[in-house]
């Protein structure tokens, strides 16, 4: 199962994105500054095809999704009929690492990712442990009763989040109501320039 395991600081400054969504201590102060040691004098502007590859890499870097995954998905949405773009949203939006971190049992997507990975999470009652599922419309995700006593993911639960429209959480548990659309969340990247870098 591929995934990214380098430095995450280094991720959230190359790409501009806070994936770790830490909005106090270092990575904070120093997000809009390039690295390097030259980084704060660098002013040229990207080309056309940078500010797409900029784009790719912050959705890859969110979702924490490698490259082949990332453009089979493209691939995939470009075939259906529909927006694009709000169709790729949906398909990251409903996979289930990301899930489980909307509804609040994870504090960051790698966490939500290592949830479902170690066996944490059910999925109508069975445990699965593939990050990338499409999580489908009724879907009742669950944590393991394993999980349940953890004191961390107490906390989390205790924390009054609000989730998305899509969602619905009771307890420990929570479910998909409906397809997510882009106007229910703020994306931080243009869809249409990833989806313009792929039709090159």
């Amino acid at each position: 199962m591929a995934r990214y395991t380098g430095p995450k600081h280094k991720l959230a400054r190359k790409t501009g994105v806070n994936v770790l969504d830490k909005t106090t201590g270092s990575l904070a102060r120093r997000l809009n500054v390039p690295p390097g040691v030259h980084g704060r004098k660098r002013k040229r502007g990207l080309s056309e095809f940078g500010q797409q590859l900029k784009e790719k890499q912050k959705a890859k870097a969110i979702y924490g999704i490698l490259e082949k995954q990332f453009k089979n998905m493209v691939n995939s949405v470009q075939k259906k009929r529909g927006e694009t773009g709000g169709l790729l949203i949906s398909l990251l939006e409903t996979r289930l690492d990301n899930v489980v971190y909307r509804l609040g049992f994870a504090k960051t997507r790698f966490m939500g990712r290592q949830l479902v990975s170690h066996r944490h999470i059910l999925v109508n009652g069975k445990i699965l442990n593939i990050p990338s599922y499409q999580v489908k419309k009724d879907d009742v995700i669950s944590l393991n009763t394993s999980v349940q006593k953890n004191p961390q993911i107490l906390k989390l639960l205790e924390e009054k989040t609000e989730v998305l429209p899509f969602l619905q959480r009771k307890g420990m548990s929570g479910k998909l109501v409906r397809t997510p659309i882009t106007s229910d969340l703020e994306v931080p990247f243009d869809t249409q320039l990833i989806i313009e870098y792929y039709s090159r």
